[in-house]
């Protein structure tokens, strides 16, 4: 009896372990990091993406930051290059520090980073890529926020072969984990309609001349053209179908839904298709919400903003938001419960709404189909579309 009271005794002398610090939080301090193409191939996605995530916390910060806490935002360049990505991450998570990585850029680069930011238990969040590898298979450290590649294609392919009767469907595609998101979506749609792929080109990111592979495309009797690119090789591709007077549609994904894309002198682009998670309203906004966006962009960094910088300032909001209910105790379990806890989630530029679950880790996967018309892109449908 002795015995037991004096162990009693001496466990309650005994302090608490301290509960182990969660890295990138202090009393005053929560550490975010992207890695994302500032001076690349895809520098005006990289750039004005980065942007945005940056005006939302320096906002959050100049009204007091989040239960105490002020954001501090630590951009790299990874020139849209796994290499670069890698050491990129590498400083993010063992220099910096930081608590979560948000809008890291590009598909293969993500997917090289992941396992081991995932294994150090650093959330990778709202990446700029809309792969579904960016929130499959479900892990409590990775989220998307729209439509998917494969979600887009899939969604506009059953559009064109049921509203417009395309019959002979062809990809031309990036030869990259990106590209294969885009074939794979092309492959399944047409499988679940019966149908079989007509013709098929792959190319690397860096290649120009695609003459050879759109001639294998007219021969193929091709009525549509997918295309799994993104700005530079979306502009060349169509080029060179202009060039040879061949009247076929071509539907791009997001990361061809840019006004690089739709802006080409000459209206080139003209007729051209892509999906996109939202639609691009800042330019003729009257929204008050969605004007105000515009003029703080200007403001702060000289310039318009484009769909990626949309893209960036909605991700922003909705972290955000996630930390603030997360409350004082910061932790990565309390952020990851209250980024599940989001439901109906509406955006300034009326995208779909955006909800989470311990189950649903990408925030819709429903987009809109549009078209350039004299340069500038224009919904063809006022409804999300979905498959």
């Amino acid at each position: 009896m002795i015995k037991s009271i004096l162990a009693m005794a001496l466990a309650l002398a005994v302090p608490a372990a301290a509960a182990e610090p969660t890295q990138g939080v202090s009393g005053s301090e929560i550490a975010i990091g992207t890695y994302t193409d500032l001076s690349g191939v895809s520098a005006m996605w990289g750039v004005n993406n980065s942007n945005s995530w940056r005006m939302v916390f320096d906002q959050v910060n100049a009204d007091g930051g989040i239960n105490g806490r002020k954001i501090r935002y630590i951009v790299e360049d990874n020139q849209y290059q796994v290499p670069r990505s890698v050491q990129a991450a590498n400083k993010l998570i063992n220099r910096d520090h930081v608590f979560i990585m948000v809008a890291n850029a590009g598909t293969p680069m993500n997917n090289a980073v992941m396992p081991d930011q995932i294994a150090k238990g650093i959330a990778n969040i709202f990446p700029l890529t809309s792969a579904r590898s960016m929130y499959e298979p479900l892990n409590h450290l990775k989220f998307g926020l729209g439509s998917s590649y494969y979600d887009q294609v899939r969604a506009g392919l059953k559009y064109f072969i049921g509203q417009r009767g395309k019959k002979r469907i062809c990809t031309m595609a990036q030869d990259t984990d990106f590209g294969r998101d885009i074939t794979d979506g092309v492959r399944d749609q047409l499988k679940a309609q019966d149908m079989a792929l007509t013709g098929a080109t792959l190319h690397r990111p860096t290649d120009t001349d695609f003459s050879a592979s759109v001639a294998r495309m007219h021969d193929a009797g091709c009525d549509l053209l997918v295309l799994g690119t993104i700005v530079r090789d979306s502009v060349q591709i169509i080029g060179a179908v202009r060039k040879t007077g061949w009247n076929v549609d071509m539907m791009g994904a997001a990361a061809a839904y840019d006004e690089a894309v739709s802006g080409v002198p000459g209206e080139v682009t003209d007729g051209f298709y892509a999906m996109t998670p939202m639609l691009f309203v800042a330019e003729t906004a009257t929204d008050p919400k969605v004007k105000a966006f515009s003029a703080g962009y200007r403001k702060e960094f000289g310039k318009e903003p484009n769909f990626a910088a949309q893209i960036g300032f909605t991700g922003a909001e909705v972290v955000a938001l996630a930390l603030k209910k997360a409350g004082k105790n910061l932790t990565a379990e309390s952020f990851i419960s209250s980024l599940e806890a989001i439901k109906d989630y509406q955006d300034i530029f009326g995208s779909p709404a955006i909800s989470f679950s311990p189950t649903k880790h990408q925030g819709s996967n429903q987009s809109f189909l549009c078209v350039v018309k004299h340069g500038r892109w224009q919904p063809v449908e006022a409804e999300p579309l979905g498959y």
